[in-house]
């Protein structure tokens, strides 16, 4: 999952150099890019959390 994140920051700090420079187009799509590698880091986070609560549960 640090992958993910990794590739979230990339994205964040490509948009916000294009955000600087003017590139609206650029700095859009890299925004996008970061906020769903963001999201899907969070839905696994969440899934692992709740993955070993219940494996410290049962064990």
């Amino acid at each position: 999952m640090g992958n993910l994140l990794h590739w979230a920051v990339v994205f964040l700090v490509v948009a916000l150099v294009a955000a600087f420079l003017g590139f609206g187009g650029v700095a859009g799509t890299a925004m996008e890019g970061a906020r769903l590698l963001f999201w899907v880091a969070i839905v696994f986070l969440v899934v692992s959390l709740v993955l070993g609560l219940i494996r410290r549960g049962a064990g």
